[in-house]
């Protein structure tokens, strides 16, 4: 099969108190907001390298070419691979978030991504697409223990080949935000479900972030007013198909090889940082309907969450950044 990786060329709206930047990377469609700050300059060319970021890090992490630094790295499997410093960090900071979930976000899933049928970059939806029949729960994976050899920016995936979808555009919206801030501390970058909202939105206040209906419903289930703060979804609305006879997701629970998430369709966590609310939706989405509550509650967790059959409940810790929606 041909890669599928692809990122369109910026396109910006220059208005008097902000410029917009829109373009398409990482299966996502990305968004830039920009508020002029007093003094800068040239404040298109720092939108325009913000969504720079986004086809850099697909470049360097995507799973859809086997050219790609991330692909050479689980071909190598127990050899070091020279990968650059883009995917050289995603992998580092994928394997912190391993060892701080202690094994819940567990990237090495791309085998049974794969074996489901997710072997290319598509929104699915339900009806979409249908595969092979998928295969059974397979054993847990032993602990991962990848190498790092940061002078010479390789890595040592192991046996166990990974996927950095989640994690990378996460990252990509921290890099992103990063670069932005040199030339404005006020700014949204968006991408698919992951957002990072600093300092005040135009004209001052918070930035509002509506919460998708997982349903694809029209309105959103709830908004959201934060400053300084990532907003991460994991959500089944775009990618759901049929293996066989089941309808599976690409939310994988790593212990078993299989979609997870009992009945939930949706979470949505508020943090200070958007890999590790990337990072964190994902974990208390495999945590399932049952436990989702107690895990959030316990972690200290801003979530909200949504079940298959449109029940919407919220952690207490989200309190403070609802504008409006459930209670």
């Amino acid at each position: 099969m041909p890669p599928e990786v692809g990122f369109s060329r910026p396109v910006l709206e220059a208005m008097e108190d902000e410029t917009i930047g829109r373009s398409r990377a990482m299966a996502s469609d990305v968004m830039v907001r920009a508020v002029a700050a007093p003094g800068a300059e040239d404040l298109g060319a720092a939108v325009r390298g913000a969504l720079d970021v986004f086809a850099a890090v697909e470049s360097a992490c995507t799973r859809f070419d086997p050219a790609s630094p991330l692909m050479q790295a689980n071909q190598g499997a127990d050899r070091f691979c020279p990968v650059g410093p883009t995917c050289f960090e995603a992998v580092v900071e994928a394997h912190r978030a391993y060892s701080r979930t202690r094994g819940r976000f567990d990237p090495r899933v791309l085998a049974d991504l794969v074996g489901i049928g997710y072997d290319r970059s598509l929104p699915f939806s339900t009806g979409g697409l249908t595969t092979r029949p998928a295969p059974p729960r397979r054993a847990a994976l032993p602990p991962w223990r990848p190498g790092f050899r940061g002078s010479s920016f390789a890595v040592r995936i192991g046996p166990h080949p990974v996927d950095l979808g989640g994690i990378g555009k996460g990252l990509a919206v921290r890099w992103a935000s990063q670069a932005l801030r040199r030339a404005t501390a006020d700014h949204l970058i968006e991408a698919g479900g992951d957002c990072y909202c600093a300092g005040s939105a135009p004209g001052g206040g918070l930035w509002q972030v509506a919460v998708e209906d997982p349903a694809g419903g029209a309105d959103p289930l709830a908004v959201l007013g934060v400053r300084d703060r990532a907003c991460a979804t994991s959500s089944i609305r775009l990618r759901r198909w049929r293996a066989g006879q089941e309808e599976v997701h690409h939310l994988i629970d790593p212990r078993s090889g299989r979609p997870g998430g009992g009945r939930l369709a949706s979470v949505t966590v508020v943090g200070s940082d958007p890999a590790e609310a990337e990072v964190w939706s994902k974990v208390l989405f495999l945590a399932g309907s049952r436990q989702i509550a107690a895990l959030a509650h316990r972690k200290a967790l801003a979530a909200l969450w949504v079940g298959m059959d449109g029940a919407v409940a919220t952690s207490p810790a989200l309190a403070r950044y609802l504008v409006w929606g459930p209670v």
